[in-house]
């Protein structure tokens, strides 16, 4: 087993968010971008849908048999910032399995039908499988159950314009 990487990104644990499109998916959706990108606004927004914090801001990511884990710092365990609201805790979820990375970005084009893209995984965790990835803007209301629709797609096996299979 490699060291954890600690890389700037929130986390959170998909669960019931993804049922209403034919999945409870315990894995993880790895929220990535530039600071002020929406990655905190798109977890609230998944949290509301059913979805469980793992981590707000920083996240820990682990090579756990070749598969890429992510879980919470000690000291950002079941908190999150609110924009407007400030800092409050949250039931946490435990570390879980990455099954879909989201870089957010409002500057990207989004095609309807993207092709796939890839995301490099930090120095340590090349061993790990890479996660299927997509680009997506934060602020599009759509944008939370956009990633519920593709992770219960990729769980029960089915396409997913732009990514890989689970």
């Amino acid at each position: 087993m490699t060291a954890p990487v600690l890389v700037h990104a929130t986390t959170v644990m998909l669960g019931e968010a993804c049922a209403p499109f034919g999945a409870r998916v315990d894995g993880a959706v790895l929220l990535i971008g530039a600071s002020e990108a929406g990655k905190s606004d798109v977890a609230l927004r998944l949290i509301a849908m059913g979805a469980k914090l793992i981590s707000d801001d920083q996240t820990v990511l682990m090579d756990q048999d070749g598969r890429l884990v992510a879980s919470a710092p000690p000291s950002l365990h079941g908190q999150m910032e609110i924009r407007g609201v400030g800092i409050v805790n949250v039931t946490p979820a435990p570390p879980a399995p990455v099954v879909l990375t989201v870089r957010l970005d409002e500057a990207a084009t989004v095609p309807r039908l993207p092709e796939p893209l890839t995301h490099r995984l930090p120095q340590g965790l090349e061993a790990c499988a890479e996660p299927p990835f997509l680009v997506l803007h934060a602020f599009e209301a759509s944008t939370p159950m956009k990633i519920a629709a593709a992770a219960a797609a990729l769980f029960r096996g089915a396409f997913v314009a732009g990514v890989g299979r689970l």
